[in-house]
């Protein structure tokens, strides 16, 4: 009998959007209108290599990065909920699928030693080059007309679940925690017996809403939370049943 926690990151675990904060980094903590317009929609990851650019070009440095991406807050109850999760991990396997990169979250995971916490992080690859830069790619291609170009969190979670299937682990139930509308792709995925978890006042809790009153409502039980204390609460008489 065991769980799996699929969360997503930004708005989700912290109570920002990671992608966002790093600029306050850049001079005068803003980004040049030219650069701001440059976004496309389901572009964001190569919107964020020209941010990254931008900032290299200013002599941000990488330990500057650090120091000001540590300082994000997390949710309200999220310290509570991952030092149970951590506790209780003989139930819980616990994944991140977030459209941020691997090195924002390992630097936030780190310097609040919740590393341990996580089986496993899906996110975009960044690493720094010879130069200093910061640099990110695209999580992987798909063919989903419903999501970003470079991220299916369906698909994530479906590989995800095929792997342990081989390794001869299945799941109990999956909760899936998340806020965003690029989450509705992986709630519409899970099964009867599943929860997905909306964050109260966010688009994915919006979108969920909207599908129930289309008369398409997803398959999973959804249970809508404010603060991570809720999702520890649901946790918790799960584990007693």
């Amino acid at each position: 009998m065991k769980f799996l926690l699929v969360f997503d990151f930004d708005h989700t675990i912290i109570d920002e959007n990671s992608d966002t904060w790093i600029v306050k980094c850049a001079p005068e903590s803003k980004l040049p209108s030219g650069l701001r317009n440059s976004y496309q929609p389901g572009h964001w990851t190569e919107y964020m290599g020209r941010v990254f650019v931008y900032l290299g070009d200013n002599g941000v440095k990488e330990d500057e990065m650090k120091r000001t991406m540590t300082t994000i807050p997390f949710t309200a109850g999220m310290v509570d909920l991952l030092g149970f999760i951590g506790e209780n991990k003989e139930l819980f396997d616990c994944i991140i699928v977030s459209d941020s990169n691997t090195v924002f979250i390992d630097w936030i995971l780190k310097a609040a030693d919740f590393h341990k916490v996580f089986d496993e992080v899906f996110t975009n690859p960044a690493a720094f080059s010879s130069t200093g830069y910061l640099t990110v790619r695209n999580f992987h291609t798909h063919c989903c007309a419903k999501c970003p170009k470079n991220l299916c969190k369906r698909k994530v979670l479906k590989e995800f679940l095929d792997k342990q299937l081989e390794r001869g682990v299945s799941y109990t139930q999956i909760v899936y925690i998340g806020d965003g509308g690029n989450d509705l792709c992986p709630v519409m995925f899970l099964k009867k017996d599943d929860v997905a978890m909306p964050r109260q006042g966010y688009t994915l809790e919006r979108k969920i809403s909207q599908l129930a009153q289309d008369l398409s409502p997803v398959e999973c039980s959804v249970l809508v939370w404010s603060s991570a204390t809720e999702i520890m609460s649901y946790l918790k008489v799960l584990i007693k049943e």
